[in-house]
């Protein structure tokens, strides 16, 4: 037997209604109490557009839900061999769409996944537990594109396999799919350790080159922004942006330097401060150009910006400063990340100035002391903000062949 939504239409909003044809070729139409706008709706997919819209994400949530209930139902009057019953079609579409149904079958991934985010609940940051609910909405998504409740013992090589192709087909990227099958090996490992029987030891994802799409200001370009002429309204952007690069700490922390925060440590000016993600306290050793900048701005820091007007006026400094070089970046377009090539100023955000520090210093400052200047608690964490590229040997390279083009074809 096979089912699927259509839409009655009315304006402006349309009903979702479900249409299911057994196997006597008679088919069975029952409304459901959801809604949407036509031009919304995806015919092909028989969901919204775009699920990632607030108003679209619970009313794909409940698509998803009763995707499972009426496939379960179905299933079973087939296996009994009975009749379709529109009574019990209602209940289920009733209990599906008003969030009165939320038990799931003995054993599913899904209740593991969620125990084990409270058991973390009072050992993690609230970024890490939104992270981890975002894998859990997206194992939700594909329980409903497989119209089954995933169960533990489900949870193999052919789960990979399944949830990969799952993952394409949504055009999802690959990091995504790969941090979410990595999360639910460190599910079952959880298990495993409490004594529950798992398949973790198939959860294993085919080898790709890992390519850091991140981009980094380096000394000159920095040198080309302290030197660039800015209007009086861009001034505190440009001097935050090269603090940043020079302390290598987030918005959230830099923004918040505060003259009241400086210390002098052995003749060192420092400044002291908690990081607010991580709450580790940290005492920086300021570098000669963020020290450069307060005395130029009467021993003050700049005016403090919201992050978003912060992130707009940085990349006009860029503009002006001429940091225009083709760079390879991931940028939305529509609700997904693709990757294209833009000009750096385009590609600037407030993070860059903590990949810079990490970029530009690593191998003149030891690894260990720039780790606790940026508050890193991994090495292997630390490594993913640098940059792996030499670009002054590339940029090196280029001035040679450049060099030997103009000998070639000098005109006498």
């Amino acid at each position: 037997m096979n089912f699927k939504f259509t839409l009655l239409y009315s304006s402006p909003f349309s009903t979702i209604s479900l249409t299911i044809l057994d196997d006597s070729q008679t088919e069975h139409v029952i409304n459901t109490p959801l809604k949407i706008c036509p031009d919304l709706w995806d015919l092909k997919k028989q969901r919204p557009h775009n699920i990632y819209l607030k108003k679209n994400k619970n009313l794909n949530a409940k698509l998803d839900r009763l995707k499972i209930g009426i496939a379960e139902y179905l299933a079973n009057v087939t296996a009994k061999n009975s009749k379709i019953s529109p009574i019990k079609l209602r209940k289920i579409i009733k209990e599906n769409c008003d969030g009165t149904k939320t038990c799931r079958p003995a054993n599913s991934l899904l209740d593991y996944v969620e125990a084990y985010i409270r058991s973390r609940a009072h050992l993690i940051s609230e970024p890490t537990s939104k992270r981890y609910r975002v894998f859990l909405h997206l194992l939700e998504r594909f329980e409903g594109h497989r119209k089954r409740h995933l169960l533990l013992h489900e949870v193999n090589a052919s789960f990979v396999k399944e949830f990969l192709e799952f993952g394409e087909l949504e055009e999802y990227n690959k990091s995504t799919i790969g941090r979410t099958i990595h999360f639910v090996r460190t599910v079952l490992n959880f298990l495993e350790k409490r004594g529950v029987r798992t398949y973790v030891y198939e959860l294993e994802l085919p080898k790709e080159k890992k390519v850091n799409l991140f981009v980094t200001l380096s000394e000159d370009e920095l040198v080309k922004l302290k030197e660039t002429d800015v209007p009086p309204s861009l001034q505190a952007a440009r001097d935050w942006l090269i603090i940043s690069c020079y302390t290598g700490q987030r918005i959230s922390d830099f923004m918040n330097f505060d003259i009241q925060n400086l210390e002098i440590i052995k003749g060192k000016p420092c400044i002291s401060f908690v990081q607010q993600k991580t709450q580790k306290e940290i005492l920086l050793p300021l570098h000669p150009v963020p020290l450069t900048i307060l005395s130029g701005n009467l021993n003050v820091f700049p005016e403090k910006l919201t992050a978003q007007k912060y992130n707009l006026q940085i990349k006009e400094v860029a503009e002006l400063a001429g940091i225009n070089s083709l760079v390879k970046v991931r940028k939305r377009k529509g609700f997904r990340a693709v990757e294209m090539f833009v000009q750096k100023w385009e590609a600037i955000t407030s993070h860059i100035g903590r990949r810079s520090f990490a970029s530009n210093f690593y191998g003149k400052i030891p690894t260990p002391l720039l780790m606790e200047a940026t508050g890193h608690s991994t090495e292997q964490m630390f490594h993913r903000y640098i940059s792996t590229i030499d670009t002054e040997r590339t940029r090196t390279l280029g001035q040679y062949l450049e060099d030997a083009y103009n000998d070639k074809f000098r005109v006498a």
